[in-house]
């Protein structure tokens, strides 16, 4: 019953966006929980890693569940600080309904706030998204736009994200193709410190 209430109020501490102090507060980096607490972005994604990680209590079922509730909140202050890596996180447990119901409409707009910033990742998963209609409706030519632009940038994962896009491009045509081209150009030149 103490589990339950546990994890109802962390449910309660996501939708009021209340200010949240870990059960266990040695669990947790007290200098990182202080700064988190003091308004810093970065403490505060720390703090939602680490109980993302379950730094929070043990790995029973609820506690996981409260842990990652619990991470939603601190992923929500620092993405509310424009913090990059938090609106990833917090897509990414709305996409597999970790701590926060499962809701890809409110994925789809993490990974958008993400994407426009001009993270591959985020960028790679839109694309994705797009292709198959999970969370947005299918579109191809949308997809092919966001795995454009994650297939410009060098990294780890460029050769699937080119990949995919060519997957994508054999449901497009040649002029709906160019067309995404102009927009990449586009938005190319409005980032230019993205595109690096």
């Amino acid at each position: 019953m103490a589990g339950l209430l546990m994890a109802g109020l962390a449910l309660a501490a996501v939708t009021a966006g209340a200010q949240v102090h870990t059960a266990q507060p040695a669990a947790i980096d007290p200098a990182v929980l202080a700064k988190a607490n003091a308004g810093d972005a970065a403490a505060e994604l720390q703090v939602g890693d680490a109980y993302a990680a379950g730094k929070g209590g043990s790995r029973e079922t609820r506690q996981l569940q409260a842990d990652y509730a619990q991470a939603a909140v601190w992923y929500r202050k620092a993405a509310g600080q424009g913090s990059v890596p938090a609106e990833n996180k917090l897509g990414d447990l709305y996409r597999d309904g970790r701590g926060v119901a499962r809701d890809m409409a409110q994925a789809v707009t993490w990974y958008r706030k993400a994407a426009d910033t001009g993270d591959v990742g985020a960028q790679g998963t839109l694309g994705l998204l797009y292709s198959v209609g999970m969370g947005v409706q299918q579109d191809y030519i949308e997809a092919y736009y966001w795995l454009s632009l994650a297939s410009a940038q060098p990294g780890p994962n460029q050769q699937r994200y080119v990949t995919n896009r060519q997957s994508v491009g054999e449901h497009i045509t040649t002029d709906q193709q160019q067309g995404v081209g102009d927009r990449v150009a586009a938005w190319q030149a409005a980032h230019p410190h993205a595109a690096q």
